[in-house]
């Protein structure tokens, strides 16, 4: 069987030349060819030898994953569904902006962490996707919208790992493919601008700072562990004090000076005042001077199976002045994509269900209603509170 060179950084290229009897040199010309160029055919590659293309042929290809549909949004969002294999399926949205295209990557089909807010999680973990089918999701997009739109110019800027899976539970494929979007001879990404986003796997996270730091998301979503357990399983292995300390710990090698912290606002659930007071209190009391974060409160996006509503806008506004007014960095996501279900949260894809996802989550609904309803529900007459 021969090898997908997307599998590969480029330190993992040049072993795989050498490994050809090739000098290592040929593998930045190789790399410079499937990324920056986006070929995937070898008699392209002109200025390799032609020795090395026919070795190649017999050892090799390069292949991006089948699209399975696309769809456009009014806003300019676009989503693929690729598929990756025996009924699963996962997710890439690309996201336009004035100053920036943004790329949402998935990292597994299906997710494991069961998040309650998150339709993902509601349908169970399939595998985890290998290097070169996180990383196709990023050729694919860059050479198609080069194409569509006409440039030979960079479009993506930007790579979140906020797509379906959790990114640190799949660390081993995620680090060559992170290395290979930095790599100067691939996609030149900014270690700014490539971010990944956890749950919490606190170990993995003090991985990440010393082998590949990048900007790092943290789905806070609650500001204490009772509620925290319930909308974020992953917290009863790893509490909040523990989390935030891995992110003290992470910002010595961070490339930016804060965490960014997603907080999905639900109605009733997470959004009133005492829990804004909380979360003031939590990291005010990590660090120094308070841990170093900036909040992005994200509407959320419901779906049948969450029993969950959308707060309000003027209670997410009142929220965000709380955060604020404490001199906390707090910004409210634009949603982007509603209309093709490209949403956060939003991404499920056409997946099995191999888990009985369903069935465990109602029963977890069912076992915790009396934890969620310590805070009230029923909607204030008064809006803004």
């Amino acid at each position: 069987m021969t090898a997908n060179l997307l599998d590969f950084d480029l330190e993992g290229l040049a072993v795989f030349c050498e490994g050809l009897g090739e000098k290592r040199f040929r593998a930045t010309q190789l790399f410079r060819w499937i990324h920056q160029r986006g070929a995937n055919d070898f008699d392209q590659m002109s200025d390799l030898a032609k020795s090395l293309r026919e070795k190649l042929k017999t050892t090799a290809h390069i292949a991006a994953l089948p699209v399975l549909s696309q769809h456009m949004s009014q806003d300019g969002t676009i989503k693929w569904l690729f598929d990756v294999g025996d009924g699963n399926a996962v997710e890439s949205v690309f996201i336009p902006e004035d100053d920036r295209g943004t790329l949402c990557v998935s990292s597994q089909a299906g997710c494991a962490v069961g998040c309650r807010f998150c339709s993902t999680g509601h349908q169970g973990f399939s595998r985890n996707l290998s290097t070169a089918e996180i990383l196709a999701q990023l050729w694919f997009a860059e050479h198609f919208l080069r194409k569509h739109l006409g440039t030979d110019e960079r479009v993506i800027s930007n790579v979140v790992m906020m797509g379906m899976g959790e990114p640190l539970q799949n660390y081993s494929a995620l680090i060559p493919a992170l290395k290979a979007m930095l790599d100067d001879h691939g996609y030149g990404l900014s270690r700014r601008r490539v971010t990944v986003s956890t749950s919490g796997v606190v170990p993995m996270i003090d991985r990440l700072a010393q082998d590949c730091p990048v900007a790092l998301a943290v789905s806070l979503h609650a500001p204490n562990d009772a509620l925290r357990d319930v909308l974020v399983p992953l917290n009863r292995k790893y509490p909040l004090d523990e989390l935030l300390q891995a992110c003290e710990r992470y910002l010595a090698h961070a490339p930016r000076d804060f965490i960014t912290f997603e907080y999905c606002m639900l109605d009733g659930v997470n959004d009133q005042p005492e829990h804004a007071r909380q979360l003031i209190d939590l990291v005010q009391r990590h660090g120094r001077q308070g841990l170093r974060c900036k909040f992005n409160l994200i509407p959320f996006n419901p779906f049948p199976a969450s029993g969950l509503l959308r707060s309000p806008q003027p209670r997410v506004q009142a929220f965000a002045k709380a955060l604020l007014d404490a001199g906390i960095v707090t910004t409210v996501r634009k949603t982007r994509g509603d209309d093709i279900d490209a949403a956060c949260g939003q991404l499920a894809g056409d997946v099995r269900d191999r888990t009985r996802a369903q069935e465990r989550m109602a029963t977890q609904r069912h076992a915790h209603e009396q934890v969620i309803r310590f805070t009230p529900v029923t909607p204030s007459k008064d809006p803004s509170q």
